[in-house]
């Protein structure tokens, strides 16, 4: 942050002195300076002339200001284009008193003539009024732009963690109703099977908070999940788990396929008669292709609450992060309920 901040503050320093730069220089570039009457002869180095040039400038230079940090966002800001207008008269009228009150004191003897007056600094009068206006509304539209990003950034971080925060307790539930039920069962399983409880909850308190880990990491939790299931399920689920992954190097968003899996053990099993599932993942040429099966039956049975929540919630975070990265296909065929998942990682 205090990078970004230093380079926004050398870079309005370098746009100001650019903008001087041009201001200073154009009436050389426009119009020559004054002349002898008659003759037409320069008079760079005359002393008076180059202290009532630098006086001028000062007063482009207050110009300047006056637009960007008063007549511009109170005036144009609020369409009251007149009153800009009138102000900016006057102003270049008072530069113009100023100018030949002190071309009075510094060349005496001398009239001052307006024509040249008007000549000389007229352009050079709008363009400094146009600058302010320009520089102005460019930096308040880009500070806009860098707020609403950044309130943007904030509101999509509130949401993603509150969908994490939605996911994680209905995912321990279950978890946690699966080691009961071994425990009632006095399995010999139960050991490693709080062993990978403690890992998954390990992976959901701390990695989780990231905004993304190795597909390696995620997988590994994955397998975790389905092991805790199948530990709790036994023979009287068909499993079937194909894992063939080339590119586990590639980043994802933490605890997004879980809830997949997640969805097909509440929902392929305990009415189903003959419970099956199917996982198949692909991970190559940067993409990873994620289905899962499941039987279910086709029943209006009441949900409880919970029911739904994993699937809506991934939906969500997809949008979210991947929202032109990703296809996901949601199919009911028969008894077959398939959810297929390509995503493509992004480079």
């Amino acid at each position: 942050m205090k990078s970004t901040n230093w380079l926004t503050k050398n870079q309005t320093i370098l746009i100001h002195t650019a903008v001087w730069a041009g201001i200073f220089l154009l009436p050389y570039l426009f119009t020559s300076a004054y002349y002898d009457n008659g003759e037409h002869e320069i008079h760079p180095n005359n002393t008076p002339f180059l202290y009532l040039d630098t006086l001028t400038k000062i007063l482009w230079v207050g110009l300047f200001y006056l637009n960007t940090a008063l007549l511009v966002p109170r005036l144009i800001y609020k369409g009251k284009y007149f009153f800009y207008l009138l102000a900016e008269v006057v102003f270049f009228c008072l530069i113009l008193l100023i100018h030949s009150l002190f071309f009075k004191l510094e060349i005496p003897g001398r009239p001052f003539n307006l024509t040249l007056f008007f000549e000389h600094h007229l352009i050079t009068f709008l363009f400094t009024t146009i600058a302010g206006i320009a520089y102005k509304t460019i930096s308040d539209r880009a500070k806009s732009q860098r707020e609403s990003a950044e309130k943007a950034r904030e509101n999509l971080k509130a949401e993603l963690s509150f969908l994490r925060s939605q996911i994680s307790p209905h995912f321990l539930f279950n978890i946690m109703n699966n080691i009961a039920a071994m425990v009632r069962l006095k399995s010999d399983e139960l050991e490693p099977t709080v062993h990978k409880l403690s890992s998954l909850m390990r992976y959901m308190l701390y990695e989780t908070d990231e905004e993304k880990v190795l597909l390696e990491t995620e997988i590994e939790n994955l397998e975790s999940y389905i092991y805790l299931q199948q530990q709790r399920f036994g023979e009287k689920l068909k499993l079937r788990v194909s894992l063939n992954v080339e590119e586990d190097w590639h980043s994802i968003e933490p605890m997004l396929l879980i809830p997949f899996v997640e969805n097909a053990f509440k929902h392929g099993t305990g009415s189903v008669t003959n419970p099956e599932i199917e996982i198949a993942m692909n991970a190559a040429n940067n993409k990873l292709c994620f289905t899962v099966k499941n039987r279910f039956v086709n029943t209006e049975a009441v949900k409880d609450k919970t029911s739904g929540i994993g699937l809506a919630n991934v939906k969500r975070r997809l949008e979210l992060l991947y929202s032109k990265q990703h296809q996901l296909t949601i199919n009911k065929t028969g008894d077959w309920f398939t959810v297929t998942l390509e995503l493509n990682f992004k480079s």
